[in-house]
């Protein structure tokens, strides 16, 4: 078989993919200008209108308390929405910070997203309680389980002092609104979450050009949350915190954005540590238009030997993210 042979079926599949990922889907439709130019799309089927780029918790507690918060409120005033955090994110840091920024009247104008650890209901209410405190704020908008990547997650969360008690608990007092779950382990764990009798208002996975050649979010579990009408929220466009695709392949930060945003997701989380940081998702935000099918298939060909082997996604090969609670023996 030639190359060319070769590359001309590559192509199809994956303009075959891009159109199976989009199929029945209207969000990329439905995405409208808003007053700080900052362009918004539905969150699923919650209702909500979120920003189409987000703030990521993590990285922003990298930065000097000072610039943190300078970032946040100038990222508030630009017109994004949508603020992602942990309750384990840089020991409860990260959250301190942004209830730092976004108080003042701040809190009203975002979408206030924070995760939890614990996977049973009495850890899981201490995280909400902590998380609330530091966030300066009586309720959230979302709350999403952490970092699903363990065979005995879905049932520990689902179980009869499972932290899903305490989310309902939560959502009946007002303490939060939405329930959602993330993880970029393996799109596995997603569809044994996906699999469970409740009915998620969100869903945070990696979506960038790797993703859609090796144990692939994009493929696998995107196409079930549009199916579903479950808003999807998008992470690790660069390949995580360390910026590995600008780094090993070379190619811009704007066009990655632009990649994962092309998808059928509500909004991307972003890795935001400087304020030049901030400018330029910004510019890649505002006006944004959708990449050609032809400009999506072509990341994609550049992406699938890099690709390969998951080596430059390590948050998906390496021992990377959430295991709080099998450290505390499986309990909060």
């Amino acid at each position: 078989m030639s190359h060319l042979t070769t590359r001309r079926q590559f192509l199809k599949a994956a303009a075959a993919a891009l159109a199976a990922a989009q199929a029945g889907c209207k969000i990329l439709d439905e995405q409208e200008d808003s007053p700080g130019g900052v362009p918004t799309r539905p969150l699923g089927k919650t209702g909500e209108r979120v920003s189409i780029i987000g703030m990521g918790g993590w990285n922003i507690g990298c930065a000097q308390e000072k610039d943190a918060i300078a970032i946040m409120r100038e990222a508030v005033d630009s017109g994004i929405t949508f603020f992602d955090n942990c309750w384990d994110y840089h020991e409860g840091w990260s959250e301190e910070l942004m209830g730092k920024a976004l108080a003042g009247g701040r809190r009203d104008k975002v979408f206030l997203m924070t995760k939890v650890c614990a996977r049973d209901r009495k850890g899981a209410m201490r995280h909400l309680e902590d998380s609330l405190r530091r966030l300066k704020t009586d309720r959230l908008d979302l709350w999403q389980f952490h970092g699903i990547q363990w065979k005995d997650d879905p049932d520990l969360i689902f179980g009869e002092n499972g932290a899903l008690k305490a989310a309902l608990e939560a959502r009946e007092a007002g303490k939060v609104r939405h329930v959602g779950f993330t993880g970029h382990k393996d799109p596995g764990f997603h569809l044994s979450m996906l699999a469970k009798p409740f009915e998620w208002d969100s869903v945070q996975m990696p979506l960038n050009i790797l993703d859609v050649h090796y144990k692939s979010f994009q493929k696998q579990v995107l196409p079930e949350c549009v199916k579903r009408n479950i808003g999807v929220i998008g992470m690790k466009a660069l390949g995580a915190q360390s910026g590995r695709i600008p780094k090993d392949l070379g190619i811009g930060a704007d066009a990655l954005r632009r990649y994962t945003l092309s998808l059928p997701i509500s909004t991307l989380v972003c890795g935001i540590e400087t304020r030049e940081n901030l400018l330029q998702d910004l510019a890649v935000a505002r006006g944004f238009k959708p990449l050609t099918p032809e400009d999506v298939v072509e990341l994609e060909v550049k992406s699938r030997g890099p690709a390969a082997d998951g080596n430059i996604e390590q948050y998906k090969v390496g021992n990377f993210g959430c295991d709080w609670h099998h450290k505390q023996g499986g309990q909060g």
